[in-house]
C-alpha cells in the first residue's frame, strides 16, 4: 500500500505505516518492562502477522522472547507444516501447550456431543505454559473488529492469579499510557492488533508479502454443512447420518481447530481477489465460520473470563 498523499512539504504516513509503527511500540514497550513475555503463534494469518512485526520491531537483532502454540490436537495439517517452517526461518524458539497431554494426564475432560471441540480446553493448557514456564506478559493476535468481547479489551489485558479476566475491571490506556504493574502469579495479555481490521491484516500481508498457509486460498476440499457452517470432512468430527459430504472450492478465513472452524465458497487463489471478497462482505470472519462462538451469545466472553486468549 502506498503512502497517502500529503501537501508539499509535508510527510504523511499511510494508515497501515500507523498501524505498524503503533505496533511496534507496543512490543518494544513489553521487552522493556517485562522479564519474560511470549508471543502466542497459531500459525494464522494474524500471528503472523505479529512475527513480521516482531522481527521489524528488534531487526537487526533476534527477536527476544520465544512463541508458543497451544495446540488441540485437531489442527489442519497444512497450518502444522508452515508453523514448524515459518518458527525455524524467524530463528526464535517455539514451545508447544498441548491439550492431547492435558487430556492424557486427566486434567480435562474431552467434550461430546454435535459440537464438541477441544477449541474450550486450550485454556487450562495455555494458563498452565503460562505458570510453569513465568511468563509475566503474552502477546495475541486478537482485534478488535473480531468479535464484540474481543472489542472490550484493552491494548494491554490485564489477568489476575487465576488468567481470569474482568471486563469491568480495567485499566485505563490514555495517550497511550500502559499500566504494567502485576503482582505474583498475575500476567498481562498485550494485543498490539487491536486497532487492526480484517481488512488491515490482509493489506499487510500484501504489502510485505508475506507467507501463507495455502488453505488461506481457494482449493477443492470435502465438507459437509452444519447449522450453515461448512466443516471439512475429518476423522475428528462425528457426522450425522444426514450430513453428507461434497467437493467444493473453499478457502478459510480464520485458523483454528478443525472441529469448528468453517470455510467459506470462494475462488479467490490469488491475494488481490481475496483482498476484494473481504472488502465486499458484511459479516465478520468469526462471525461468519466459527462454530463455537455460537454456543451462546456470550460464549467468547464466557471463555475469556476463563483465561482464553
Amino acid at each position: 500500500m502506498s503512502q497517502a498523499k500529503a501537501a508539499p512539504g509535508r510527510y504523511q504516513l499511510s494508515q497501515l505505516d500507523v498501524l505498524e509503527a503503533e505496533a511496534i511500540f507496543i512490543m518494544r514497550e513489553v521487552a522493556a518492562e517485562f522479564e519474560r513475555p511470549v508471543l502466542l503463534f497459531s500459525g494464522g494469518k494474524d500471528s503472523i502477522v505479529m512475527l513480521r512485526l516482531a522481527e521489524k520491531a528488534f531487526w537487526p537483532g533476534r527477536i527476544p522472547f520465544p512463541v508458543m502454540h497451544v495446540d488441540t490436537g485437531h489442527n489442519f495439517p497444512e497450518v502444522m507444516e508452515f508453523r514448524d517452517r515459518r518458527v525455524a526461518e524467524a530463528g526464535v524458539e517455539l514451545i508447544v501447550a498441548s491439550v492431547q497431554e492435558q487430556i492424557d494426564a486427566g486434567k480435562v475432560v474431552e467434550p461430546t456431543g454435535r459440537w464438541a471441540s477441544r477449541n474450550r480446553l486450550q485454556t487450562a493448557a495455555l494458563l498452565e505454559a503460562l505458570e510453569e514456564r513465568r511468563h509475566d506478559a503474552a502477546f495475541g493476535g486478537a482485534r478488535r473488529d473480531e468479535e464484540k468481547a474481543r472489542a472490550k479489551e484493552r491494548v494491554f489485558s490485564f489477568r489476575d492469579e487465576f488468567g481470569q479476566w474482568d471486563p469491568k475491571n480495567q485499566r485505563p490506556e490514555l495517550w497511550n499510557v500502559f499500566n504494567t504493574r502485576i503482582g505474583q502469579g498475575e500476567h498481562i495479555r498485550v494485543f498490539p492488533l487491536s486497532n487492526w481490521t480484517e481488512l488491515d491484516i490482509w493489506g499487510y500481508i500484501a504489502r510485505e508479502r508475506l507467507e501463507l498457509p495455502a488453505i488461506y486460498f481457494a482449493h477443492r476440499r470435502r465438507v459437509f454443512e452444519r447449522d450453515g457452517i461448512l466443516l471439512a470432512d475429518s476423522p475428528y468430527v462425528t457426522r450425522d447420518e444426514d450430513e453428507e459430504v461434497f467437493e467444493a472450492s473453499v478457502r478459510y478465513r480464520t485458523v483454528g481447530d478443525m472441529t469448528c472452524t468453517g470455510a467459506v465458497r470462494s475462488t479467490a487463489t490469488e491475494l488481490g481477489e481475496v483482498i476484494a471478497e473481504i472488502a465486499a462482505t458484511r459479516i465478520t470472519e468469526r462471525g461468519q465460520t466459527r462454530a463455537d462462538d455460537r454456543t451462546s451469545e456470550a460464549a467468547m466472553e464466557d471463555r475469556k473470563r476463563e483465561g482464553y486468549f
